[in-house]
Parts: C-alpha cells; sequence; structure tokens
C-alpha cells in the first residue's frame, strides 16, 4: 500500500507551507521564477525544505509549481523538475518524509493542448520514480483526469492530490464553483484526495467548507497566511503563526485529513499546526450552510415559457443611446412592444464604444414598461465580482435572460491608454451564470449565446457552440444571414445542435439600408457578410426606395431561415423603430 495511504488510515498529515513566498522573504524578491532557485540556489532550496521537516511536516512539495512549458523553455523546465526532485528526495530521506510532485495550473491552453502538457510534466516526474502527486490553485479540472488516467497506468498504486484555488464567494477565477469542482473530482474515481488552497485565510477555508457537502475522500486544506500585503510591488503576509495553527486544528478536529500552507505562510505556521494538533482540545464545530433564497418557478418569464413551449418568438435588437435622453429610446422599444416584439434584446457597449449600460437599461424597460429585455453581458471590462454584482440586481428586478458574448477588444494606438480587461470567456462566464443559479439565485438566469453563421472555419464555430451548451447555454442568436453560405451554414447549425447539445435558434435578420450601409458592413463588421447580389440591388437606390427593398428582403430572409429556426433575432438599424415595425408586420403576413 502506498505510505501516504497508511498515514492517512493512522491520523492526519501534515505538509509544509509556501516556497515561493518564502524564498521571496529571505532573498527580498518578487516571487517570480522561484523555481529556478532549485538550479542556481539549490542550498537555499535544501534549507527550506529542511525547515519545514524539523517543523513538524510529514510530506513537502517539490519546487516546481509553475514548471510548465507556459512559462519556461522546455530543456530549461526538465532541468528544473529534475533538479527540484532531488533536492525535496534528499531533503526528505532523514525524516522519513513523502514527497509530493508539486504542480500547478497551466493557463492560456485550449482543453486539449493543457491535457498534453499535464501528461509532459507527469511524464518527467514518474521518469524520476515519483509516486505521489499534488495538482494544486486550479480554477477547473480541465485536463486533470486524463493526467490522472495517465499516472495511474504508470506508476503502481499512486497518491494523487487535487485542491482548487477558491474565491471569498465560492468560486475560482474561471467562475466554476469550488463545491462542484470537488465534487466532480470525487466522483470521478481517479483521485486520492481533493481539497482546497492558496486566495484565501484559514477561517474564510473553514466557512467554505461549512457550506458545501464532503466527499468521502480525504480532504486537503492548505490556506494562505491570511490577506496579503502590497508594499512596492512585493507581496508581504503577516498572519500571526499561532492563529493559523488553532484554525488548522479545529478543521483536523472537523475531519479534515491533510493539511498544510500556502501562500505566506512559513515553517513557523507549521510547527504551529503541528502544536496545536498535540495540544489537541479542539471539539468539532456544528456544520452549518448559509440560508438561500426560497428558489420560485423559472417560468416567470413569458419569452422563455413561449420559447419552450414551441411557439416563435420575435427579439428585436434596439442599441442603447450614446447619451443620457432616453425618451426616444423607450418610445421606440413601447412601440416595438405593441408591434408584437417578445422581447428586447440591448447590445453591451457594440463594437466597443461607450454607450448606456445594457443591464441598466433592461431593469428600466422592465420597471417602466413591462417588457422583458435580453441585456448582452460581454465578458470585457468586467471580473467575475462585478457580473456577480450585476447579476444579483438583474435577478431582483426580474430580469430573467441574458445573452453572454466575449466582446470586442477596445482599439488603442498605444499601450497605454484604455485598455480592455478580459478575465474569461462567454464558455466560462455561461458556467459561472449557470453556478450561481444552482447556488445562490432564487430564479436562474436563461444563458443565450452568440452564433456567428458567417465564421471562416464555421465547424470550428459549432464546436465551440456545443461547448457552450454543456457550459450551460440554451439558446443562439445567430449574426445576421445576408448570404447564401450564411443561410447553409443555418441549416447546418440546426442539424448538429441537437440531441445532447440541443439548443434554441434565433435567425439573425438585419435589414440593409443603402449600397453604402451593405458595402460597410461586408467590410468592416465582424462577423457579417453581405452578398454581392444584395450589395447590387441598391445601387441607384433613394433612401425610401433602399428601405421598401430592406424590409422586401428581411421579409424573405425571415420566411427563408423559419424552418431552420426557433424565432427571430431582428436588429435594428440606426434606431429606425419604424422600419422594424414594418418587417415584424410582414413576418407575421399582416
Amino acid at each position: 500500500m502506498n505510505r501516504v495511504k497508511k498515514l492517512l488510515q493512522e491520523g492526519t498529515l501534515l505538509f509544509d507551507g509556501g516556497m515561493g513566498t518564502y524564498i521571496s522573504a529571505r532573498e527580498h524578491t518578487s516571487g517570480q521564477g522561484c523555481e529556478l532557485a532549485s538550479i542556481s540556489k539549490p542550498l537555499l532550496v535544501s534549507a527550506i525544505h529542511r525547515e519545514y521537516l524539523e517543523a513538524g511536516a510529514q510530506a513537502i512539495k517539490t519546487n516546481t509549481f509553475a514548471a510548465n512549458r507556459t512559462i519556461y523553455e522546455e530543456s530549461q523546465c526538465e532541468r528544473v523538475i529534475h533538479a527540484s526532485w532531488e533536492l525535496a528526495e534528499k531533503a526528505a530521506e532523514p525524516f522519513k518524509a513523502e514527497v509530493f510532485a508539486d504542480i500547478g495550473p497551466v493557463t492560456g491552453l485550449s482543453p486539449e493542448e493543457a491535457v498534453q502538457e499535464y501528461i509532459w510534466v507527469c511524464r518527467q516526474f514518474i521518469g524520476l520514480g515519483a509516486q505521489n502527486f499534488l495538482f494544486e490553485t486550479l480554477a477547473s479540472l480541465d485536463g486533470l483526469k486524463e493526467a490522472a488516467k495517465f499516472i495511474r497506468k504508470n506508476v503502481e498504486d499512486p497518491f494523487i492530490m487535487v485542491s482548487f484555488a477558491v474565491l471569498p464567494d465560492g468560486y475560482t477565477r474561471d467562475g466554476q464553483f469550488g463545491s462542484e469542482l470537488i465534487r466532480e473530482a470525487a466522483e470521478a474515481g481517479l483521485f486520492d484526495s481533493v481539497g482546497l488552497n492558496c486566495v484565501i485565510g484559514v477561517r474564510q477555508m473553514s466557512r467554505q467548507l461549512s457550506e458545501m457537502t464532503w466527499p468521502d475522500l480525504p480532504l486537503s486544506i492548505m490556506p494562505n497566511a491570511g490577506f496579503p500585503t502590497v508594499i512596492d510591488n512585493r507581496t508581504f503576509y503577516d498572519s500571526d503563526p499561532v492563529y493559523f495553527g488553532d484554525g488548522m486544528a479545529q478543521l483536523a478536529a472537523d475531519g479534515v485529513k491533510i493539511l498544510g500552507g500556502c501562500c505566506g505562510t512559513t515553517p513557523r505556521h507549521i510547527e504551529a499546526v503541528k502544536r496545536a494538533l498535540l495540544r489537541g482540545g479542539f471539539t468539532p464545530a456544528a456544520k452549518h450552510t448559509e440560508a438561500r433564497a426560497e428558489r420560485r418557478d423559472p417560468d416567470d418569464s413569458p419569452f422563455w415559457k413561449k420559447l419552450r413551449e414551441g411557439e416563435r418568438v420575435i427579439a428585436v435588437e434596439l442599441d442603447p443611446p450614446a447619451d443620457t435622453n432616453l425618451l426616444k429610446y423607450m418610445a421606440g422599444a413601447a412601440e416595438l412592444g405593441v408591434a408584437g416584439t417578445d422581447i428586447v434584446t440591448i447590445a453591451d457597449c457594440p463594437v466597443a464604444r461607450a454607450r448606456m449600460d445594457s443591464s441598466l437599461l433592461a431593469c428600466k424597460i422592465r420597471s417602466d414598461l413591462g417588457m422583458e429585455a435580453l441585456p448582452h453581458m460581454t465578458c470585457r471590462d468586467r471580473n467575475l465580482n462585478a457580473t456577480k454584482g450585476l447579476l444579483l440586481g438583474l435577478s431582483a428586478v426580474g430580469v430573467r435572460n441574458v445573452l453572454v458574448v466575449t466582446g470586442d477588444p477596445i482599439p488603442t494606438a498605444e499601450r497605454d491608454e484604455v485598455k480592455s480587461v478580459f478575465q474569461f470567456n462567454s464558455r466560462k462566464m455561461a458556467s459561472f451564470i449557470n453556478g450561481l443559479g444552482r447556488t445562490e439565485l432564487p430564479v436562474p438566469f436563461h444563458v443565450f449565446g452568440a452564433l456567428n453563421l458567417n465564421a471562416r472555419n464555421f465547424r470550428v464555430e459549432l464546436d465551440r457552440a456545443r461547448e457552450k451548451v454543456e457550459r450551460g447555454m440554451i439558446g443562439f442568436l445567430t449574426q445576421p444571414v445576408l448570404s447564401e453560405e450564411a443561410l447553409e451554414n443555418l441549416k447546418l447549425a440546426r442539424a448538429e445542435l441537437s440531441g445532447a447539445h440541443s439548443a434554441y435558434i434565433l435567425g439573425g435578420v438585419i435589414p440593409v439600408v443603402s449600397e453604402r450601409n451593405a458595402r460597410f458592413m461586408d467590410a468592416e463588421i465582424s462577423g457579417i457578410s453581405v452578398a454581392p447580389e444584395i450589395i447590387e440591388r441598391y445601387r441607384g437606390l433613394n433612401k425610401s426606395e433602399a428601405e421598401d427593398l430592406g424590409v422586401e428582403l428581411s421579409v424573405k430572409i425571415a420566411r427563408d431561415i423559419a424552418p431552420y429556426t426557433d424565432g427571430w433575432y431582428l436588429i435594428t438599424p440606426f434606431g429606425r423603430v419604424s422600419m422594424m415595425k414594418r418587417i415584424i408586420k410582414g413576418i407575421r403576413g399582416e
């Protein structure tokens, strides 16, 4: 039997604390690239391992948290892994301590690339004789199940730990909820221990544990030494080791089997944990769960109910104003409602130009007009905390539907100008919103996404759409159909987005209002392609003639795409509400 499993049968297992932050504190550096110290300063790394072991650690981690090819060149990465393993093994031997191959997250890769990178790193450790593996500070399970399968295929009786970094509100930087990740990891049958590490301190980690269902597997907890302080671009932790030790001993009394420290913890913190465990006197705390708001029927959205029951719906996009004058906008929205619009969609600063906030405007439409609105929410310039705050407000006022898109980057000429901020993409955001619906919101949102029928490689677009459905999106609003290719792609989407990946589709229709407008959209608007024959039909027409043609073509396109859609997504050009009313009338055969 693996020695770690035997130790856990006998009691708790105490790990070491932070390596990178301890090196930073001792060397007065930023802490970045600390893995290189295994090559450049091996005596320092060895000394730190010994300090932790002398403090009472029964297991130590190799100094390889960021040792992967997204950070270092392959040859350098191999050197770091080999040197770190040898230093840890040599330090642990006199103490008969366990050594864990420490593997941090690989970021900026596709799920498929992440699998290959994790397996490459694991192969290096397996070649050195590693039996114990710790995947830590994770935001998702991408690539981890495949890596665990690889380890189990190539190592006899390994011990594999997986640990997630969860923010104070319970979700990771990828927008996935820690409780759900722990459950999924435990149910995979591939890991020997699951747990939490980093980001927060012992008290907040204890609170999170009290609010989740514990897995049957041994639980690991490795908190930070409280909250950090940043001074002159350096990060400091000043948590009291005794406070840390008592908190960890209490978690052990509650049933946590594997204890350790993360950022800011030192040998003093681990020694304090050891002393508190030996002193004892801690009684199991009563587990509790925060009261959740009573869940209500999500079908209080007439738009969603109509869509679900198979009736065709009409969604009309009306861009928000660029100033504070809402009179024309609200009047236009009201006219669209009378004309038969089921829901008004509101773009979120389209083409990355600032306009009135789509979510606030959706609340205004809901409260003043009693109409449903579908605000677009971009991932640009909004982190997870801001997104959650906005969603809580939308839910409170009765907005039940949102459309999630990654968003256009803000164009800049200089790097120090206004920047775009992207913490996550639309797939991760959809997963986050659905997680909120399962855990905190009394009524879950219906999450829609965008489908670009004019994508150069539409097969890739469909693959992404299927992933979006897996993450919780229930439908798509497509880019406008203004070419035969877009229509064929729509037919393909209808065929492909069925079965396990079934999703509603609202077909995009935008009226062309002039030859110039057609050429501009075709050349400069991402996701729109206008057929040459359509552009040619507008040549020489005056404004009135062009509008009549736009209505005629839009009604025809709407009828052509009807067999492959569940409704229409009409996009208002230049605020021409009267034109949209004519198109709606034509679609309805009036």
